[in-house]
């Protein structure tokens, strides 16, 4: 049996732990929040179009991603369009913090990574007993509700271009590198727009040099021209998270 660490050195050793984190949400949470939740977090590998919560039925667990992207997805009967999308900065499972257990939406792997699972009623019955932790989490959900209204916003006011801009950038601040594993038809159904609608677009931003796109991957060539096109698209809830997570 291994012997109890002395208080000081168990918190040092906790205090690595969590900033070997690789996940925003998680690295920002008070030490002894950090250290409730630590036995209960369950290594994942999240593959492509994994579906991690189902609409309208129970949510069983929440995931706290690490590498990749999972979209939240509205199906409607004009089809399945992107409202919003979370990383290594979140977790997939909000609504189970806001007093229900499953959503209309659908939480799928759009861009395939890894991450930590925990029994969603345990990280429920966890933030009601820790103000703190609970406070932490709810700030996260507010992040994602300016995330979604943003994405209403700029698919009603802004051209295919600068949302397109938009969304490769929010994919670009989740991932190690310059290139996007994404097909036309993915993007399509991301952005709402048709699969020739993508193509167009992503030939203009090709040829004024802001992209490379070849077979199923888009490389990003100038973020700071995609950052000017995606114009005001783009940067509110982002300025919004950072604010958050920076709090005490």
């Amino acid at each position: 049996m291994a012997a109890l660490l002395p208080q000081g050195e168990e918190a040092l050793v906790l205090q690595s732990q969590q900033s070997s984190i690789r996940n925003g949400l998680l690295a920002a949470l008070m030490p002894d929040d950090f250290a409730s939740l630590q036995p209960w977090l369950e290594p994942m590998d999240l593959k492509l179009r994994d579906t991690l919560v189902e609409p309208h039925k129970p949510i069983e667990h929440v995931y706290f991603m690490e590498r990749g992207i999972t979209s939240i997805i509205n199906d409607s009967h004009d089809g399945k369009v992107e409202i919003g999308i979370i990383g290594r900065e979140g977790m997939v499972g909000v609504p189970i913090l806001l007093g229900t257990d499953r959503t209309p939406h659908e939480f799928f792997v759009q861009i395939e990574g890894s991450g930590l699972r925990m029994e969603a009623r345990r990280l429920a019955e966890m933030a009601d007993e820790s103000i703190t932790l609970r406070r932490s989490l709810l700030r996260f959900a507010h992040a994602i509700n300016v995330q979604t209204s943003q994405t209403a916003i700029s698919n009603a006011s802004n051209s295919v271009e600068s949302r397109l801009a938009r969304w490769l950038l929010m994919c670009h601040d989740r991932m190690d590198n310059d290139d996007i594993p994404l097909t036309h038809e993915f993007i399509a159904m991301m952005l709402g727009v048709r699969r020739a609608g993508v193509t167009v677009t992503t030939h203009i931003l090709e040829g004024n040099g802001l992209i490379r796109a070849r077979r199923g991957m888009i490389t990003l060539l100038d973020r700071e021209r995609l950052v000017e096109l995606a114009d005001d698209a783009y940067g509110v809830p982002e300025a919004e998270y950072e604010r958050l997570m920076s709090q005490e």
